[in-house]
């Protein structure tokens, strides 16, 4: 196997393990016996855990974006392009495997001084909020300059707090509930 085929399997197994698990509770031992390889192969792709957990945050929000605003962008033009990020989430939702946010669940299982991890699901987050932006700014009219980054704020904690509420909850009103507001404050 290629050197980047193991790294890719090394990634895609502790990505697995992180989100279903913890990032706590998956242990370097467990990530190496599910992928298959040697102690050594691990640490010669990989530093440390932290490293790895990087790796998986990296990996999990270049899939996300991308398949996110794919969808969003096959969509009529118009509050249709806006309003399915609501979709998306539905979607994942559904997904037997869905666990909430990836981000929040790492970010409460590091320390607080940990800036390495916390900067990287920031940049992520940020990410997102960018995708919002380009999707009101292409797709909305009526908006002035000076409020699309503050609309593009609100939509996102109402997606977010759509993730958390439908992952504890384990329904899917919170996902309806957020598109119905959403779909209010972008009249």
């Amino acid at each position: 196997m290629k050197h980047s085929e193991i790294k890719n399997k090394i990634i895609e197994t502790a990505s697995f393990l992180f989100y279903k698990n913890g990032y706590n509770s998956t242990g370097i031992n467990e990530i190496i016996s599910e992928a298959g390889i040697a102690k050594a192969t691990l640490y010669n792709h990989f530093k440390s855990k932290e490293d790895i957990c990087l790796a998986y945050l990296q990996f999990k929000n270049i899939n996300f974006i991308q398949d996110i605003e794919n969808f969003t962008t096959s969509k009529p033009k118009g509050k249709n392009q806006i309003l399915a990020i609501f979709d998306f989430l539905e979607m994942f939702f559904q997904d037997k495997d869905f666990n909430g946010c990836w981000c929040i669940k790492t970010v409460s299982e590091i320390p607080k001084d940990n800036e390495i991890i916390r900067n990287e699901i920031q940049s992520q987050k940020n990410s997102f909020i960018a995708l919002i932006v380009k999707l009101i700014t292409n797709n909305l009219e009526n908006i002035k300059e000076e409020q699309v980054n503050s609309l593009a704020r609100q939509i996102y904690l109402l997606y977010e707090g759509a993730v958390g509420e439908s992952h504890l909850h384990q329904e899917n009103w919170p996902i309806t509930e957020s598109k119905n507001l959403c779909s209010q404050i972008i009249k």
